[in-house]
């Protein structure tokens, strides 16, 4: 029996010696770096044979377009750098919000899908079925089609208590708002006779991209946050009922603290994932940075560089949303010996 247990053990695999796997990462970043400047250069020289200027110069130019709604005060004879951090600030406006209503509805949504009542459960497993199984370009369409469609008009607003108005045109807010006469000033939406006058605008555009992203959103947030509950030992909800608390103390004090762990890091890529899908917002007219870079490429004809501008933009807001969502995450960890 000996024998045998001491021939069925296998010696350690041999590992590759540190030196080496450093000697492999560096020679495979050099071929990448090689390979982009041939690309580079490549594009460079095709350019300049059709007479097209490289560069990123054309930023400083008038642009000479003008954006409909945004955070960030733009007027058409601005540069394309204004418009571009326009574009940017209106791409952030979309997803934030998008990305807190996905995170509240889908942590409710998964809390009911692990509730003891059969008739929850199964109302959270037919609108996360159906919600993940349409594509998302789909829905931004529908919302979009459904709010310019349904609303009343806009000299009929719908008044939805002390909260504004709501119409075709969007929903008019008490805000602050933006103009270049007076600058920034709080303002209170009033029906007019050709519809709302003043008040903070919120078009059907972006009401329907948040909608949809974060409605979309939240049918995934609430399968993470599920398989996050569900991955919590049984013995602890037993644990916390034994010393008496009651259902959602036990979620709150002694369930959600471990199973975030579980959660956090699924979360972050469905983030980074809702903020790369709000570029969809260029189907219906909303301009995000990915129209603004549109429409100065089409009017430059710098699309190479108009395309970099939206790919180092992405990248930007992804690496800093992931810093911080992995930064909470070691935070969130437990220290264990």
């Amino acid at each position: 029996m000996n024998a045998i247990d001491t021939g069925a053990r296998q010696p350690p695999a041999p590992t590759r010696p540190r030196w080496g796997r450093l000697a492999l990462q560096l020679a495979i970043g050099w071929l990448l770096i090689l390979l982009l400047g041939w690309l580079a250069h490549n594009a460079s020289r095709n350019m300049a044979a059709r007479g097209i200027a490289g560069g990123f110069g054309f930023l400083e130019q008038t642009a000479g377009f003008s954006i409909s709604e945004g955070l960030l005060p733009y007027e058409p004879g601005d540069s394309y750098l204004r418009a571009v951090a326009a574009g940017v600030a209106n791409t952030v406006r979309a997803a934030v919000p998008a990305l807190v209503l996905a995170t509240v509805l889908g942590l409710l949504l998964g809390v009911a899908a692990v509730a003891r009542h059969p008739l929850l459960r199964g109302a959270v497993r037919l609108y996360v079925d159906v919600a993940r199984n349409i594509p998302l370009l789909v829905q931004v369409l529908l919302w979009y089609f459904a709010l310019t469609s349904l609303l009343p008009d806009v000299d009929r607003p719908l008044a939805i208590g002390p909260l504004g108005f709501l119409s075709k045109a969007g929903l008019a807010l008490h805000g602050p708002v933006y103009d270049s006469a007076a600058g920034w000033h709080w303002s209170s939406p009033q029906p007019g006779m050709f519809g709302i006058d003043g008040g903070l605008a919120l078009t059907p555009e972006f009401l329907a991209l948040v909608g949809a992203l974060g409605l979309y959103a939240a049918a995934y947030c609430a399968e993470i946050v599920r398989a996050g509950l569900q991955a919590v030992p049984r013995g602890q909800w037993n644990a916390a009922s034994a010393l008496g608390m009651r259902r959602g103390q036990q979620l709150r004090l002694v369930v959600l603290p471990q199973a975030l762990r579980v959660i956090i890091p699924p979360y972050t890529n469905l983030a980074l994932s809702t903020i790369k899908n709000s570029s969809l917002a260029v189907a219906i007219g909303y301009p995000d940075v990915v129209m603004v870079a549109n429409t100065a490429m089409s009017q430059t004809g710098q699309a190479i560089e108009c395309v970099t501008i939206i790919a180092v933009v992405y990248l930007a807001i992804n690496l800093l949303t992931s810093l911080a969502l992995n930064a909470f995450n070691q935070r969130s960890a437990f220290i264990t010996r």
